[in-house]
């Protein structure tokens, strides 16, 4: 075969493997973000090692972030008035997000205050809470369009919340791993100001007990939460409540739980998808 020849048919066999690979991502429906998020999440990983630190910092007055807060896995904690280590409600938080803002690469030591606050849509990438404070993160948008996104990292010793889920819009938790804690997630069952809808999404995620419930919605208010792929460790006695429903008020009053387990409308799972070992 002459050289020209042999670079045309070297040129094709490119051809087609670029055209078999593009055929491919797109008959999986991938886009370039969602090649990017898969790549993402393949290196957060649940159930990873716990990073460690990378020196340490103190925080006396809430960091304001706003566009893309990286952390070097510096550990951050609490100290003059974000000092406190009770579980008492309205502390401040050690990273206040603006809406859009992104946090990651982060270690939250002891004490952490109210760890996270995001004022709208956020994303959480490989953030770790050595000992939650009152809670790990809450996320307070006002609009039915936020989309709050924690990827990879994990929680310990949390008494009550993981997440507090006050505001409106869509939670989406994966490759996310916690241990002896109370909640997950919980939806806000008593806040003065409720929202319809809030939609709970948990995926890929390692749960090691003690524990007492994944996620916590309040039906009334047309909540509703789905889990998929959830590895529970510890719990051969099965103690801990994947999905419980409650009836929310805006009172103040302590919510009323209706139930717990899969309904195929408000909690969304089915045995397969959870694990025990």
């Amino acid at each position: 075969m002459s050289a020209p020849a042999e670079q045309r048919a070297r040129h094709r066999r490119g051809l087609t493997r670029r055209r078999a690979v593009i055929g491919s991502v797109a008959a999986l429906g991938l886009t370039g973000a969602a090649l990017a998020t898969t790549s993402l999440l393949s290196t957060a990983g649940a159930a990873s090692a716990w990073p460690t630190a990378k020196g340490s910092k103190a925080v006396s007055s809430t960091i304001a972030v706003s566009g893309t807060y990286d952390g070097g896995y510096q550990r951050f904690y609490g100290s003059g008035a974000l000092g406190g280590d009770g579980q008492d409600e309205g502390q401040d938080p050690i990273f206040k997000l603006a809406d859009g803002a992104v946090l990651k690469n982060v270690i939250l030591g002891s004490p952490a205050a109210d760890g996270v606050h995001c004022s709208g849509s956020c994303t959480l990438q490989n953030v770790w809470w050595e000992d939650v404070g009152e809670d790990a993160a809450t996320f307070k948008g006002k609009s039915s369009s936020a989309v709050y996104t924690v990827y990879g990292g994990g929680a310990r010793k949390a008494d009550d919340k993981v997440f507090q889920f006050n505001g409106a819009g869509k939670l989406v938790v994966t490759k996310f791993q916690v241990s002896d804690f109370g909640k997950l997630v919980r939806t806000c069952g008593n806040c003065s100001t409720q929202y319809k809808n809030r939609q709970v999404i948990i995926n890929d995620v390692d749960v090691t007990a003690p524990g007492k419930s994944i996620v916590g919605i309040n039906s009334n208010f047309g909540e509703t939460a789905a889990l998929r792929g959830v590895r529970i460790h510890g719990d051969s006695g099965k103690k801990i409540k994947p999905c419980t429903r409650f009836q929310g008020n805006d009172t103040g009053a302590e919510p009323k739980e209706l139930g717990s387990g899969p309904d195929g409308t408000y909690c969304r799972y089915t045995a397969s998808d959870l694990s025990y070992d």
